[in-house]
């Protein structure tokens, strides 16, 4: 066995600690952290108060090309700064692996039509070439940086299928795959019995660069599954299920393990779209522990036997085994029977909001909309578009297979998708378009205007493209509110398609049956899809699969040769990624006509020290935001319009209006995406009534509307700081680092809100911005705050003393309040005081360099 050939660090832990914390206390004694550490987990207790932070070393670092793009721009302007210092740019370096897949730059602008895959993907190239050059400098500049190139999938499907170990090894040691990646879903590794989550690109860099991530103890939820899933419900309904459940529970900062003899004959698959979804949740992480069926899915695809003999070994003698009848203890239980699982989505605007299937004609009508003509056929409730999308379903074959057989079902009826409707596939992995050819479904698919677009993130992360023409006409000139439906697992507002207001979360089976329906504005439970062409009503229930059907074919075609196949050459990139020009070179040789890659401005005229903390006097408020505001509102990935700031700014350097791209794709470019801070088109600022998308009050000029960005230079200029005010979940969503970066590019010092979620909070950290966290029962609202005070922030100054300020007080003209200072853990004290993570770790090479 494994561990006869590696060397363990075996941990006596406490009997009943949950199978996450062992893997913590695990990474803490093999990094011989201090005893108050250690302590804080041999003597975690449920229900005790969480003070105490831990100091981890991931085993690696897990990034996509957008988040990915921005973390090298940063690395390469510290390798810029460190030589401006004196120091050796090549110790600015990856200390562990860092893994990069590039999936979130293609854009599904080509449907419904044989040569989708290729034009897309040309268009790809087109737009990102520079991009790509980038990557690859980094791939042959850094040590410990692999690149995934194009066109292989999507990185948390590649990480569950190929990626991941479960335990690592190196020289003669064996360890936890603890993983961190720059996106939220890294959690869809917990599916597999691996530790991770999401961080952002900031701290992602502090990791690679050997610096441990601090993170408070947490609280840890259980949630027993039992029974089994009804006939006709999916694991996407389960998910959705249990984010209802989890989100009215409340998990945020929390990790949630699943356990229970509902666990036990849980397949793998349906196990990594559960885990997918835990930032939709809340939670830091959701859990499933090691067990026979994670062996088995190592086996199946294609990892290497003896490792998977490793894996097995190490869980048992580390006690991270699964055992349903005894639990470990948790600060909570929750309870699901499986047979209660109804089909459902998700929708309009969150995923939390879940809908039996049933119930959806009546949500959707019971919504307020402008009125519009009765005889019209694109019309509010539209389906615009249909999309088999994301790893967090295309990584199922239970639930792809059962979408490939209602599409082979409906097209032997004669029913077809509705020609206003845009639909797409987008599987993040090779392997199932082998096993659609395999299963001979491909071809029905492709009837129902399901074509392959693309192997990416697509239209889950807005990268939709434009709509069919006469709908976004339609849209324009009757103010629609026309729907998405996708396998995805977000849609909030502004995020899948600029002009699609309404967007629902679906099984794959789902997207197939809307796109046949055309419109939400029906009861699929009860009312037929359409007529065959004999004018027969055909009803889902006369297309959905049985069980047993989708269990043959799964069990007929899918081998695990389809993955040694599939990720046979999963780094060589094709011809168009072999033929980008790149050399080695100690420091990037920056482009200063570059449209996508700038050199970050962050430690331009940096200090060998920190200065000394001051308060925060004189402050405006740039933004007045209410709830759940996400990081696609404050940072958002989709199209650039030509009206916005960014657009303008890039029409003025003579890029042309077909070639702005995504924000997405502009991350590495600070120009780009300061100005689209804030610049959602469906942000509402209320400095800014009756507007949206990047509007606020200019106090400088009179109270003028004005655009974030213009009144932000405005206050920059005249030398006056600004902060935010919002209200529940500020932060929501997506670990998007750009979230934190465009807002302190803004002159952002500081965000006053009700909550934070986890990610985002610890990204305004990173880069020097002060999360300030209003008292229970407080709020902007109800302190009577209009957003047109004067702000200041006393109390700041004892951060460069020994005691943490737990408290400080806030002055916004005549209101005086306190707030909770949220620098939950010393190091982020440390990290504030040196202006963000990338100066502390510079300096701290600079330090140890000279030592």
């Amino acid at each position: 066995m494994g561990t006869r050939r590696h060397r363990i660090h075996r941990v006596d832990a406490p009997a009943r600690l949950p199978y996450s914390l062992r893997i913590m206390l695990e990474n803490l004694l093999r990094h011989a952290a201090p005893d108050e550490q250690v302590r804080a987990l041999t003597g975690w207790r449920p229900r005790a108060d969480r003070t105490a932070a831990v100091d981890l070393h991931p085993a690696r670092v897990f990034l996509h090309d957008t988040n990915g793009v921005p973390v090298l721009a940063d690395l390469a302007s510290m390798r810029d700064a460190m030589a401006a210092l004196g120091g050796d740019p090549d110790r600015v370096n990856p200390a562990i692996p860092a893994e990069l897949v590039v999936d979130h730059s293609i854009i599904a602008d080509v449907f419904g039509r044989p040569d989708a895959l290729a034009r897309n993907a040309d268009r790809e190239y087109e737009r990102n070439a520079e991009r790509y050059r980038f990557l690859r400098w980094g791939q042959a500049s850094l040590r410990e940086f692999t690149v995934v190139p194009p066109g292989k999938g999507i990185m948390h499907q590649i990480n569950v299928e190929y990626l991941a170990r479960v335990v690592m090894t190196r020289d003669d040691e064996a360890y936890p795959d603890l993983c961190l990646g720059t996106d939220s879903h890294t959690t869809m590794v917990n599916g597999l019995g691996t530790l991770g989550w999401g961080i952002g690109g900031i701290e992602a860099e502090a990791a690679m660069l050997g610096q441990s991530v601090s993170i408070l103890v947490p609280d840890v939820v259980g949630v027993r599954l039992h029974g089994g899933l009804p006939v006709a419900a999916t694991a996407t309904d389960l998910v959705l299920t249990l984010t209802e459940l989890l989100r009215e529970h409340g998990v945020v900062g929390k990790i949630v393990e699943f356990h229970g003899p509902g666990v036990t004959p849980l397949p793998v698959t349906d196990r990594v779209t559960i885990s997918n979804m835990s930032p939709e949740f809340g939670s830091t992480a959701a859990l499933f522990p090691i067990d026979a069926e994670t062996i088995r899915y190592l086996r199946f695809t294609g990892r290497d036997s003896d490792h998977a003999d490793l894996v097995e070994a190490y869980a048992k003698a580390q006690g991270l085994w699964h055992d349903p009848d005894a639990p470990p203890a948790y600060t909570a239980e929750l309870d699901l029977d499986l047979a209660t699982v109804v089909p459902s989505v998700a929708g309009p605007r969150r995923p939390q909001d879940r809908i039996p299937l049933e119930g959806v004609k009546s949500a959707f009508r019971a919504q307020e909309r402008p009125p519009v003509a009765a005889d019209r056929e694109i019309t509010h409730g539209t389906v615009a578009i249909a999309a088999i999308t994301s790893c967090t379903n295309t990584s199922n074959p239970s639930v792809m297979v059962a979408a490939g057989l209602l599409a082979k079902k409906a097209a032997e009826r004669g029913l077809r998708a509705k020609p206003w409707v845009k639909t797409t596939l987008s599987p993040g992995s090779r392997v199932v378009m082998d096993y659609y050819g395999e299963a001979g479904l491909t071809p029905y698919l492709e009837r129902l205007g399901f074509t392959l677009a693309g192997f990416g993130c697509m239209t889950c992360i807005g990268a939709s493209g434009p709509l069919v023409e006469e709908v976004s006409e339609a849209v324009a000139e009757h103010d629609l509110d026309v729907a998405a439906v996708l396998s995805g697992n977000r849609n909030f507002e502004g995020r899948i398609q600029p002009e699609v207001r309404s967007n629902y979360l679906a099984s794959p089976p789902l997207v197939v049956a809307y796109a046949i329906a055309g419109t939400m504005d029906l009861d699929l439970t009860t009312e037929p899809l359409g007529t065959d062409p004999d004018g027969r009503p055909v009803h889902l229930r006369d297309l959905w699969p049985a069980p047993e059907e989708v269990g043959e074919v799964i069990e007929r075609v899918i081998r695990p040769e389809m993955f040694a196949h599939a990720y046979a050459d999963v780094l060589d990139g094709d011809r168009r990624w072999q033929a980008l020009d790149v050399s080695r070179s100690a420091t990037y040789p920056w482009d200063p006509d570059s449209t996508y890659v700038r050199r970050a401005p962050y430690l331009d005229g940096m200090s060998p020290e920190p200065r000394p903390v001051t308060d925060l006097t004189g402050a405006r408020v740039l933004a007045k935001l209410g709830d759940f505001i996400t990081t696609d509102h404050i940072s958002p990935a989709g199209a650039i319009l030509p009206s916005s700031p960014a657009g303008r700014y890039l029409a003025d350097l003579g890029v042309p209006r077909h070639q702005l791209n995504t924000y997405a794709s502009r991350r590495g470019n600070h120009e780009v995406m300061m100005r689209g801070a804030f610049a959602n088109v469906r942000l509402r600022n209320q400095l800014a009534p009756g507007t949206e998308g990047g509007f606020t009050c200019d106090f400088l000029d009179g109270a003028t509307i004005t655009t974030v960005y213009g009144a932000a230079r405005a206050y920059q200029e005249a030398g006056v700081p600004v902060v935010v005010l919002a209200g529940e979940g500020y932060g929501a969503g997506s670990s998007r680092d750009w979230a934190a970066k465009g807002p302190a590019l803004l002159g952002v010092r500081a965000v006053i809100a009700r909550s934070f979620e986890r990610i985002h909070r610890s990204n305004l950290v990173g880069m020097g911005v002060l999360p300030l966290q209003f008292l229970p029962g407080q709020g902007p609202d109800e302190l009577g705050l209009t957003g047109r005070e004067v702000i200041g922030v006393t109390g700041l100054t004892a951060l460069d003393g020994p005691d943490l300020p737990q408290a400080l007080t806030v002055t916004a003209d005549a209101i005086t309040f306190q707030v909770r200072l949220r620098l939950d853990t010393p190091r982020e004290v440390d990290y504030y005081r040196h202006g963000g993570i990338m100066p502390y770790v510079l300096r701290d090479l600079l330090a140890r360099g000279s030592g």
